[in-house]
């Protein structure tokens, strides 16, 4: 049977403006197997991974699991254990770490908080303090949620770590498994789709130098799926790099057609007309899937500076 991932590649399946939404990204670690829906399906308890996902909802905090590359037995003890919280949104992009061997202390965090960039409530629940390490680079392993993940994602995981990138980690979910092996970079946020590992290691040289790549990414995650298309076709347009100097300020309309303005540290801002369009011919959306869809894609009309490069407002 032929992988989502390939019928993809074939049709050249543009990868911009795929990417997963959220402000905040909280991780876990937490080894053994993953089930299709992680946090329920896995060596977590499922009660608190239930709970987890009720009190993220609707706060901008998305919560996945992680491991660290290769073989990931667990044992069911209690062991100290990874966790993660990145905020990415441009002006107050930070990347904190801590360590648990009690899970349900998650619970204890104030998601809406965080979800707006404030990190002292993970500091204060989990003695948190700031990542003083490399880059996090996340790939998407999780082969019961689509088996290209799986095929695509354990190598280039492997594959990376073995090189000497420190900051590895496999992850349960980035969406977008016909992109795969897909990746994310914290703590910036952007994210990238059919992701090799010489590729990996330009963004992640990129990163310390607070500069994005554009190559395969799919967007930045602060942005939901308009203002990614926005942000990466005026990067795009004025061959802007630098990480942080760019932010989708507003976004009006609905599907399938929205106005975004994007502002520039500087003061310029660029207004985008984006339009959502039906992907022809039908392909499978993930390789689980029984019938074969016309996934949404967003396609930018028109990037326009108005004249002096500024707008009221």
């Amino acid at each position: 049977m032929s992988m989502c991932s390939t019928a993809s590649r074939q049709l050249d399946e543009p990868p911009a403006a795929t990417a997963p939404a959220a402000t905040t990204w909280l991780l876990l670690e937490q080894p053994g197997p993953w089930g299709a829906t992680a946090l329920t399906s896995s060596h977590l308890d499922p009660a608190v991974g239930r709970a987890l996902e009720r009190a993220a909802r609707g706060t901008g905090v998305r919560i996945a699991l992680i491991r660290r590359p290769g073989h990931h037995p667990d044992r069911r003890t209690a062991s100290a254990r990874q966790v993660y919280a990145a905020h990415t949104v441009p002006g107050n992009v930070w990347l904190h770490s801590a360590m648990t061997a009690a899970p349900e202390q998650l619970l204890d965090l104030d998601f809406a908080a965080l979800g707006q960039g404030d990190h002292h409530t993970f500091d204060a629940t989990l003695q948190g303090a700031p990542h003083t390490g490399d880059p996090l680079t996340l790939v998407c392993t999780n082969g019961k949620r689509d088996r290209c993940c799986a095929l695509l994602g354990r190598p280039l995981a492997a594959e990376l770590a073995s090189s000497g990138v420190h900051g590895v980690w496999e992850v349960t979910h980035l969406g977008g498994h016909r992109f795969s092996p897909t990746v994310l970079v914290l703590p910036h946020g952007y994210a990238y789709g059919r992701a090799e590992a010489h590729t990996v290691k330009e963004v992640l040289h990129g990163v310390r130098e607070g500069r994005v790549v554009l190559e395969g990414c799919r967007g930045r995650t602060a942005w939901e799926r308009p203002g990614q298309a926005a942000e990466l076709a005026v990067r795009q347009a004025v061959g802007e790099y630098r990480a942080d100097v760019l932010s989708v300020v507003r976004t009006e309309g609905a599907v399938p057609h929205w106005e975004v303005t994007v502002a520039h540290a500087d003061g310029r801002r660029w207004h985008v007309t984006v339009a959502q369009e039906t992907a022809r011919p039908p392909r499978p959306e993930s390789c689980g899937a029984s019938v074969l869809g016309e996934p949404a894609h967003m396609v930018v009309v028109a990037v326009r500076e108005p004249a002096g490069g500024r707008l009221a407002g």
